[in-house]
């Protein structure tokens, strides 16, 4: 992509409700445009970085089981007073269609994925199954703050998960567990950073499982044992007061972000929608449900939160709009046909560039590429024409080194492999 045809672009100006890195950098960096408090639209950078983030997660899911389904976001009132939360969820957002029929715009699909797949299922023969999508939810949250961290509307992925049994779903959770951290190693999050949260379960279970990253931003206190890399969430510490898995008081308090939740739902809506099967003596039983969560929009902006300094974002190679940050300094013909050139051998070769093809001045165009925050940036200009190299520079470094243009194709592809 050249710099001069990319529809968003840069800005100096930041914006006036900015409380936190992502809402300042993603919206200066042109990755996403606020419509209102909590809403945005995503550009084309910023949404090159969420489907990455979303495919990372869709393959881990599908590695568990999971099969992939979009379900409808208008949500019947009916199902909502199946389940008693029609008039109990305090952020669901309620709207009147034709015939004055009352719906709500999906906050959460255990209402619609539940019937749905009561349609499906009949026998044990049928079970365990797991189905997820990837959608925009909802939820009219009356302090929408911190950027795409806490949104009105925003992307999730949930994954619910159906089950004959208690023990068949603890197996199955474990597997859920593991996977998560799967995907925010490939994310690019430090495993030392990650943490297991344990929370409160509500009306389902005694504890859920929150996953926290460690950042000074974040909304969330939780005491994490560094033995065993688990934590308690600051809400049920005075039920747990030591660490569920070895007991040990000597627990650190931190600050951290959410980036995805899991739960055992056990009968609550399968019960709620007479959800049953019949067991191998002929019985009908209820149906045992799980719930997985993970935000793609929430972790675009815990990314920018843990990953920027104070000249802008610094992407991981997972996820990052392009690979390399190509720019082209000066206006003899010789380094611009150089420029060019390698722009044409990189995208032949399979490597996405964004190439700053402007008549801008060279400050401009690398305060631009900071800001932005691609993990690779390779500049051409007359003094290295002078030797055939280009300069590399590595984001999340702070110095450059000279590389031969006849090694830069084998350069770069060992630098993302």
């Amino acid at each position: 992509m050249r710099y001069s045809k990319l529809f968003s672009k840069t800005s100096k100006t930041i914006p006036h409700d900015a409380d936190s890195a992502n809402a300042k950098f993603l919206v200066q960096g042109g990755f996403i445009h606020q419509e209102a408090a909590g809403v945005y639209s995503y550009l084309p950078l910023g949404l090159k970085i969420l489907r990455n983030i979303e495919q990372i997660i869709r393959e881990e899911m599908e590695a568990v089981g999971g099969q992939e389904i979009s379900m409808s976001v208008l949500h019947p009132k009916e199902n909502w007073v199946k389940t008693d939360r029609w008039d109990s969820m305090d952020v669901l957002f309620r709207l009147k269609g034709a015939g004055e029929k009352d719906f709500a715009l999906g906050p959460t699909h255990e209402e619609i994925v539940t019937p749905l797949v009561k349609d499906y299922v009949f026998s044990y023969k049928d079970l365990p199954t797991a189905v997820f999508q990837i959608q925009t939810k909802f939820r009219n949250e009356p302090r929408a703050k911190s950027g795409v961290l806490r949104g009105r509307e925003f992307a999730m992925k949930d994954l619910y998960s159906f089950h004959v049994s208690q023990e068949d779903l603890d197996r199955y959770y474990d597997e859920v567990k593991a996977a998560y951290f799967k995907i925010f190693e490939r994310l690019g999050f430090d495993p030392k950073i990650t943490y297991i949260t344990y929370a409160s379960g509500g009306a389902f279970s005694k504890y859920s499982h929150e996953y926290q990253v460690l950042s000074d931003v974040g909304e969330d206190y939780i005491y994490t044992c560094d033995k065993c890399k688990v934590a308690v969430n600051r809400e049920i510490l005075d039920d747990q007061d030591t660490c569920p898995e070895c007991d040990s008081k000597d627990l650190a308090e931190n600050k951290g972000i959410e980036v995805g939740n899991i739960f055992k739902l056990g009968t609550k809506f399968s019960d709620a929608f007479k959800f049953k099967y019949t067991d191998d003596d002929g019985k009908m039983q209820s149906v045992i449900m799980g719930c997985y969560g993970i935000g793609p929009s929430r972790i675009m902006g815990a990314m920018v939160e843990v990953f920027n300094d104070e000249k802008g974002i610094m992407w991981p190679k997972s996820v990052t709009p392009y690979q390399v940050h190509l720019i082209s300094l000066g206006t003899d013909e010789k380094t611009i046909k150089e420029a060019d050139n390698l722009y044409a051998v990189l995208t032949r070769e399979g490597i996405s560039v964004l190439y700053d093809d402007r008549d801008e001045r060279a400050g401009e165009k690398f305060n631009d590429a900071d800001l932005i925050g691609i993990p690779l940036r390779l500049v051409l200009s007359s003094r290295t024409m002078q030797n055939r190299t280009a300069e590399w520079k590595e984001r999340a470094k702070a110095d450059s080194e000279n590389v031969d243009l006849n090694d830069v194709l084998i350069k770069v592809k060992e630098f993302y492999s």
